[in-house]
């Protein structure tokens, strides 16, 4: 796959506000929703103006797919949910990212979607430092 096309393209301040970098991978910025409730990642490809998956060429797709593939791995490695959510709605930030969030049957939200059914808890400094190294070792295995 070539180098995405990154020069122009910037992360959306909604995003940035509400997420914290893990890492980069092939496509895509990888980031920690701020949300200590449910182990929660965010998949923006760094595709300048890229809204919908359809704005994706195949070959970016195919991309897009291994790392959500990559990711939902890592979080079943790292924290063994119940059940693996993964959407892409951008109603509220257009800017095309993919959720992948692991759900668990006494979470919060359960069996409801993470949207709008709770106030999102802030991950505390100490917490937020160990779930990216941990994150980070299960995107390495």
């Amino acid at each position: 796959m070539r180098p995405p096309r990154d020069l122009g393209w910037r992360l959306d301040p909604r995003l940035a506000d509400d997420t914290h970098p893990v890492t980069n991978l092939e496509l895509s910025e990888l980031r920690l929703m701020d949300d200590a409730n449910h182990p929660w990642l965010i998949l923006v490809p760094r595709i300048e103006h890229a809204v919908e998956w359809i704005d994706l060429d195949a070959e970016q797709q195919a991309a897009l797919t291994r790392e959500i593939d990559r990711c939902s791995r890592a979080l079943r490695t790292a924290f063994q949910p119940h059940k693996l959510n993964v959407a892409a709605l951008g109603n509220q930030v257009e800017q095309l990212h993919i959720h992948v969030i692991a759900r668990y049957r006494e979470d919060i939200a359960w069996p409801r979607p993470v949207w709008g059914s709770a106030t999102a808890l802030r991950y505390k400094p100490e917490l937020l430092i160990k779930r990216i190294e941990l994150l980070q070792a299960a995107l390495a295995d």
